[in-house]
């Protein structure tokens, strides 16, 4: 019996061995915000490579049909001293081997398996499958067992994570001295034996005080072990991060804790130059650690704050200058509109700005470029202005993850459950001004990623707003309401684009309507285009090759839903050009230096097509000597009547 039982218990320990790669732990929800998810795989050996090996996750939910959700490459990766590898997101102590991004581990009932398989052999949405499967559990946070997806994996268990909203709790894996394997739930323990056992860790610790510093500042960064090092330790660690290099910072990066002790400094002092740079992210990583000393964290960050952000000729919303931005329209651009009414009015004015074989539409991730040039803050070049709360908000808190606070994102005026538009996989992908698709006036899908229709807003004021109409909903308390006009003016663009959207009286229900009509007109009298507007149009016009004419011709919006509707529209004249169009300049093209003709002018100014003024000619006799790079540039012609733009290009 005894020979039996021995014979038994090798078969079993044996047997928990028989993969290479186990999945030894697994938290799949980490108290509130899911800051701290990860997996942990054990090898039979320590130092393995995990080439040729991959991660899935499958969603046991209804919607996910026990199909994969998102597939990890270990190609590149290798367990460490103790035959673990850590896959986890940032707040994971000490640091995971390979990052993933926070909140991404669903809660259950799911599953993870590894596969000896491709990427590629996953797509999303593949069924769970025992082929090629090395190992795989099968998970919840208190939910009833998915028997369906145990049996695609070949699993007859569902282990529960048992954490709470102030617990944190992981599955964990043992083997008993019998070498019977079993999962439970306890504290935490990545790059750790379940059981403490293994080789002992040092995990060292990057800490700063501040997380930003101004150029010409300087600040400390400090290194702390777990516990005391028994020789000295010798380190380095780099602050490079994109623009971001050891020419924007002195200090000392190659660091050693003395034996005996657990801490080190170095000071950090970060140049003042004089590039408009804008602000940008240091980012603190270990280069050299040796097991068994481990990043505790890493890849900290801290943003330098630039000191030579440029101000715009032109005002905030909040603080409006009209005139100093033009249109940069082309010639004609609504001349076809001329002689029109009613429906004919709104047909020729789609036929402009929906025209397929001139219009492009770009990407949902596009669109976070397009907006940090159009809802630039005047007032500062490093920020985006925000829609709603008035205010701007630096570029670089743009929201990346599950927490929006502090942050600003994408808010759609014309709400996308309202309006019946919503993602593609390709619209991730931003691919570039001069990557688009094709879209005419029935691509209702690319209202998604249509920037005259998207501005930057603050995260939990877009959470406020939802898909509420306006007129529900009319901005937070306090600010000035500065920005009605302007998200008037962007519904108003909409349901001239795209045929199935309609802005209508009252708060409707229906899809492809949004409301208020009355409220909206009303904020599109009160609050006109103002440069800033005039700015974002020009800068959109860029990027999607078509305007919002109701920035450009205002009045337009009487003609096709307010009190002019069915009379006849004829563009007016410019205001600022009656009396100055006797005022000429040449030769444009040109290498430079500008002759002028007509009235007499009083000064001239110059600036760059997204608006920056570059010159200034208080006295001018009848030339000017530009002085500027090759490109296209506005000239701004001032006399006692008034002035006029012109486009100038120099060679």
């Amino acid at each position: 019996m005894k020979r039996f039982l021995i014979v038994l218990v090798l078969f079993v320990f044996h047997n928990t061995w028989s993969q290479v790669l186990i999945i030894n732990e697994l938290d799949p929800d980490t108290p509130s915000t899911d800051t701290a998810e990860f997996i942990e795989l054990k090898s039979q050996t320590p130092n393995f490579p995990t080439d040729g090996y991959i991660l899935v996750f499958f969603n046991g939910s209804s919607s996910g049909a026990d199909s994969s959700y998102m597939v990890i490459d270990l190609d590149g990766y290798q367990t460490d001293n103790n035959g673990l590898l850590v896959i986890g997101s940032e707040g994971v102590y000490p640091f995971p081997q390979l990052l993933i991004s926070e909140n991404v581990i669903q809660n259950g009932a799911d599953a993870v398996g590894i596969y000896q398989a491709s990427v590629s052999d996953f797509p999303e949405g593949t069924l769970a499958t025992q082929t090629n499967l090395i190992d795989a559990i099968v998970y919840g946070t208190n939910d009833a067992d998915d028997t369906v997806l145990m049996s695609l994996l070949g699993e007859t268990v569902q282990y529960n994570d048992n954490g709470t909203s102030s617990t944190q709790r992981s599955i964990q894996r043992f083997v008993d001295g019998m070498g019977v394997e079993s999962y439970s739930t306890a504290t935490p323990t990545p790059r750790r034996e379940n059981d403490g056992s293994g080789t002992a860790i040092n995990p060292i610790q990057i800490s700063v005080a501040e997380t930003q510093y101004d150029e010409g500042t300087s600040f400390d960064i400090t290194f702390t072990s777990e516990t005391n090092v028994t020789s000295d330790l010798n380190f380095t660690i780099s602050l490079n991060n994109f623009g971001f290099n050891t020419s924007d910072f002195t200090g000392n990066t190659s660091l050693t804790i003395l034996s005996g002790t657990n801490s080190t400094s170095t000071t950090i002092t970060l140049t003042d130059d004089s590039d408009d740079e804008g602000d940008e992210v240091i980012k603190i990583k270990f280069l050299d650690l040796v097991e068994p000393i481990v990043p505790g964290n890493n890849f900290v960050e801290v943003r330098a704050v630039d000191n030579d952000f440029t101000v715009a000729a032109w005002g905030t919303p909040t603080n409006p200058t009209t005139g100093i931005v033009q249109s940069t329209q082309p010639n004609g651009y609504y001349d076809s509109l001329d002689g029109l009414s009613d429906l004919a009015l709104r047909q020729a004015l789609q036929d402009i700005i929906a025209d397929p074989n001139v219009v492009r539409a770009q990407t949902y991730a596009d669109v976070i470029d397009i907006l940090m040039e159009a809802d630039q803050n005047p007032a500062n070049s490093n920020q985006v202005w925000l829609v709603y709360t008035e205010e701007g908000r630096p570029k670089l808190d743009l929201q990346t993850g599950s927490s929006n606070t502090g942050k600003w994102n994408r808010e759609h005026t014309f709400p996308r459950s309202r309006g019946g538009f919503d993602n593609i996989e390709e619209d991730d992908i931003a691919d570039g001004i001069d990557v688009f698709w094709t879209t005419k006036a029935d691509s209702l899908r690319h209202g998604n990623s249509d920037a005259h229709a998207l501005r930057a807003v603050d995260a939990v004021e877009n959470s406020t707003r939802s898909n509420q109409h306006y007129g529900e909903y009319i901005g937070p308390v306090g600010t000035l309401g500065s920005f009605r006009g302007d998200v008037a003016r962007s519904v108003l663009y909409m349901e001239i684009r795209y045929n199935g959207l309609e802005v209508v009286n009252g708060f409707p229900t229906a899809t492809g309507q949004l409301g208020d009509l009355a409220t909206l007109l009303d904020w599109h009298r009160n609050d006109p285009p103002d440069d800033f507007e005039m700015n974002r149009n020009n800068v959109v016009y860029n990027w999607q090759f078509n305007r919002n004419p109701f920035i450009d011709q205002p009045d337009l919006v009487e003609y096709i839903w307010g009190n002019n509707v069915g009379d006849v529209w004829d563009q007016p004249l410019s205001v600022d050009e009656i009396g100055l169009e006797e005022l000429s300049l040449h030769p444009n093209p040109s290498k430079g230096r500008i002759y002028f003709e007509g009235s007499d002018i009083k000064s001239i100014e110059v600036y760059s097509v997204e608006g920056k003024q570059l010159r200034q000619f208080n006295s001018v006799e009848n030339f000017v000597d530009l002085d500027l790079a090759s490109g296209l540039y506005l000239i701004k012609l001032n006399n006692s009547n008034g002035f006029i733009t012109r486009k100038i290009i120099i060679e």
